[in-house]
Formats: structure tokens, C-alpha cells, sequence
């Protein structure tokens, strides 16, 4: 992991300081060759289930997910070379450096055995994710920068108590993951639940729950769309990693119930919000990062049930990843057409870029967990556990609560394919090989909502082995 570690920060500042845009395309190159050749240890060369340096294990929920986050990044750096057509040297060079460093922290936050350094690499992230918002250099991406600067350190601060707490609750001389769940089932309860409260509010800015959740709104909103794609997917994924691993690790706890009511309770807050903030935003960035808030609080109200709602939490966040990437990638396409994202004023898209409305279209319905969406699979399951458990107050709450997203994407989604344009237009600009590549995503997300690989099942089922 060092290696990977050394090797991606050093092709990262060779990008940095290159002299030409075809130098910083072939560092990209570069870098997203070790990706991939550590994406293949991972499957083929033995580095499955190994730990390297003290720091890093190679286990299932890592390795699931930095598979995801590799074909991501690589598709939002193909599209942000389009994206960034006709800008400065200085410009190109520092996003591109950027993206390739909020790669690598988010992968070190994945691989991380430790609570401090999940915390560490968590902070980087924050650092390279806020020079990519303020890529624009507006006065509303600076004050969207500076806001999500303050807020995910006030965030990461408050999870650095909270692991501070942990810490004193077991006693436990390491912060390794195994070490501190081994000796959590004889610490002190309340001690115990302070730290996970600390912990999971601390850490709502990454994966855009309540009570933190504005600040990805605000930068979804404000940051380049390829880039939006990474934010809002590789980055929450790393937050729900490691609300993920504190949550295995009070597994055996006392403490456990109240943990898993919390989740539930923080879910539906979280999908509240989604739900009605999707009827009232005009903007479609703005609704898409929403939508991010409303999927992860499904997938918190999963882990809040337990049992196959574990499972079908991950299987969500996996698949929310396939499809809300695809969506925010067809948005700067989106962008090209009409130079802005204004709901009320733009339409018509059907007409000038029947791929990419199609696209649109095909995400909003698998978006909405329509058969054969892999998300149908995930939200049946979370649906018919809480029938099982008799839950009946939050059987009305989340049909109530999805009918309104339903009608909300409904009503947007079609305005942009088929109502009158208002704006100025730009059809000249369209370019539809990113369209067809956006979607081809969204595609294998509805392959393996008809058909899941026997391997995907098994990591899913040993990440939510408890």
C-alpha cells in the first residue's frame, strides 16, 4: 500500500508541474495504470486479504469498493478532459492534480484498518475536494470551497472525539479496527454511545446523512459535473465505509440496538429531507446531490434494521454508485448544451441529444427502483424486512416518502427532455460519444440488477457478515 501510496502522489505532482496539457493527459494515463494494476493484484495477484504496512488490510468492503471507484475516476477523468476544453494551462494541470490525489485519499480511506488513519485519509479528502470547487474561481465556488473547508473540519473534529472516546471506553492500547471490537463488548455504554453519535455526525459531511448534509449539496453544486460524479460517489462511499466499520464494531456490543435506532432514525430524517428538497430546488445538480442524501439515508435505514437490511444497504450504496455517476456525467453534457442547469428554464433536450436524454430518462427510472433496476433489489429487501419486523408506521413512511421522490423525479426529468427551452442554446457543443459513454454505466447497473455475479454476492455477503 506504501508503494501505491508513493507512486500515485508522485504522478499526481508530476502533473502538477507539467509543461504541456499532453503531458498532464499522459500522467493521467500513467497513474490510472497503477489503478488498474492494483485493482489486479487485488483479483488475481494474491493482495486480497493481506495487510501491508501495519495500516492497510486488503478485505472485502475495501476491495469491493475501490474496484467501483477505479472505473469512476477513470470515466471522470475522460470526461473532464472534454469538460475542460479551452482552459489555461495553469487551470487544466491543478484540477487534474487534484483528481488524482482525491483518488488516492479516498482509496487510503477504503484500505485503512485503523480509526485514525480512516480519520487521516477522510481530512485529505477535504483538502482535494475543495480545490476542485473552487476550480471555477467564482465567488460562489470560493464561498461553496470555504464553507465545505469549516464544515468537514468541524465534521472531522467531532470524529476525532468521538474516536478519542472510543478509545477511552475499551481501554484499548491500538485503534486497529479488530482490536478496538474486541474489547468494545466490556466498555462503558455510555462512553460507548457518545463516541458513535460523535462519530456518525462527524462523518454525515462525507456521506451526505443528516445533520451535515448541506455541505455536499453545496459542492456537488458548485464543482466541475465530472467531478460532482466522484464527489458524489467515491467520496460518500468512503464516508459510508467508515460509518460501516464503527458500525461492525459495536456489533457485539450492549450498545448495539441503540446504534442501529439511531441509524434508522438518522435514515429517515435523511430521506425526509431528500424527499421534499427534490420538489423545491431548481437546479439539477442541486436535485441529483438531493437524490445522493435520499439514497444514503435508505442505506442507513438498511444497516438501522439489520439483518438483510446489512446486505441490502451495501448492495445499494454499489449500485447508487453505477447510476448516480452515469447521471452526473450526462449532466455536463447537459451543461454544454444549455450553460447552466436551470430547471424552469430549460427543455427540449429530447430534440438536441436523443442519447443522452435517453440516458436521463433510463437513470431516473432505475434511479426510482423500477424493475429491473438493481436498487428495486436492494429497497424490496430493506421493505420486506421491515414488514417482517412488523414495523408497520415505517412501511407507510417510506411508500409516502417514495411516492413524493417518484413524482419529483418524474416531473423534473421530463421538463428537461420535453418542455419549451427558455434559454439560450448551444446544440453545436453537444457531444454525444460522453452521452453514449455516461451510459454505458448506467447499463451495468441494470446488468446486475437482472443478474448478480456469484463473486459480487460473495463479497457483499462477507462485508455484511456481523
Amino acid at each position: 500500500m506504501i508503494y501505491y501510496l508513493i507512486a500515485s502522489i508522485l504522478i499526481a505532482v508530476t502533473a502538477l508541474f507539467a509543461r504541456t496539457k499532453r503531458a498532464v493527459l499522459a500522467a493521467g494515463i500513467l497513474f490510472y495504470a497503477v489503478q488498474i494494476a492494483a485493482a489486479g493484484l487485488l483479483l488475481w495477484g494474491g493482495l486480497y486479504d493481506t495487510t501491508s504496512a501495519a495500516f492497510f488490510t486488503f478485505d472485502a468492503l475495501g476491495t469491493l469498493f475501490y474496484l467501483l471507484l477505479v472505473v469512476v475516476s477513470m470515466y471522470v477523468f475522460g470526461h473532464s478532459e472534454a469538460y475542460l476544453q479551452g482552459e489555461d494551462l495553469r487551470s487544466y494541470r491543478l484540477y487534474f492534480a487534484l483528481l488524482m490525489l482525491l483518488t488516492t485519499a479516498i482509496a487510503g480511506a477504503y484500505f485503512a484498518n485503523n480509526l485514525a488513519v480512516t480519520w487521516i485519509f477522510l481530512e485529505a479528502t477535504t483538502l482535494c475536494s475543495a480545490g476542485i470547487i473552487y476550480h471555477r474561481r467564482t465567488a460562489q465556488a470560493l464561498e461553496a470551497a470555504w464553507k465545505y473547508v469549516f464544515v468537514c473540519s468541524t465534521g472531522i473534529a467531532m470524529a476525532y472525539l468521538g474516536i478519542l472516546l472510543l478509545a477511552a471506553a475499551t481501554q484499548c492500547e491500538s485503534l486497529d479496527y479488530e482490536a478496538v471490537a474486541a474489547a468494545a463488548a466490556g466498555g462503558n455504554a455510555l462512553y460507548l454511545k457518545t463516541a458513535f453519535l460523535l462519530i456518525l455526525c462527524g462523518y454525515s459531511c462525507k456521506i451526505e446523512l443528516f445533520p451535515l448534509y448541506t455541505v455536499g449539496i453545496d459542492a456537488n453544486f458548485a464543482a466541475p459535473s465530472p467531478a460532482s460524479a466522484l464527489i458524489s460517489t467515491g467520496l460518500v462511499n468512503a464516508g459510508f465505509l467508515a460509518i460501516l466499520r464503527v458500525y461492525k464494531v459495536l456489533a457485539a456490543t450492549e450498545v448495539f440496538p441503540w446504534v442501529r435506532s439511531v441509524l434508522l432514525v438518522v435514515g429517515i430524517l435523511s430521506l425526509v429531507i431528500g424527499a421534499l428538497f427534490l420538489r423545491r430546488t431548481n437546479n439539477y445538480k442541486r436535485f441529483l446531490s438531493y437524490s445522493t442524501v435520499e439514497n444514503m439515508g435508505i442505506a442507513a435505514i438498511g444497516l438501522g434494521i439489520g439483518g438483510v437490511g446489512v446486505w441490502a444497504a451495501v448492495f445499494h450504496v454499489v449500485c447508487h454508485t453505477l447510476v448516480k455517476s452515469s447521471l452526473f456525467l450526462q449532466m455536463a453534457v447537459v451543461r454544454q448544451v444549455y450553460n447552466g442547469y436551470r430547471i424552469n428554464r430549460i427543455g427540449d433536450y429530447i430534440r438536441i441529444n436523443r442519447v443522452g436524454a435517453v440516458g436521463l430518462l433510463t437513470g431516473m427510472v432505475v434511479l426510482l427502483a423500477f424493475p429491473p433496476s438493481p436498487l428495486f433489489v436492494s429497497e424490496l429487501m430493506i421493505l420486506k424486512q421491515v414488514i417482517t419486523d412488523r414495523n408497520w408506521w415505517l412501511v407507510a413512511a417510506l411508500l409516502l416518502l417514495m411516492c413524493i421522490v417518484i413524482y419529483s423525479f418524474c416531473m423534473r426529468m421530463i421538463r428537461l427532455c420535453y418542455q419549451p427551452n427558455q434559454d439560450e442554446l448551444h446544440p453545436s457543443k453537444v457531444d454525444r460519444t460522453l452521452s453514449w459513454s455516461a451510459l454505458t454505466l448506467l447499463l451495468a447497473a441494470i446488468v446486475v440488477g437482472v443478474w448478480q455475479p456469484g463473486a459480487l454476492e460473495r463479497l457483499i455477503a462477507e462485508i455484511a457478515s456481523l
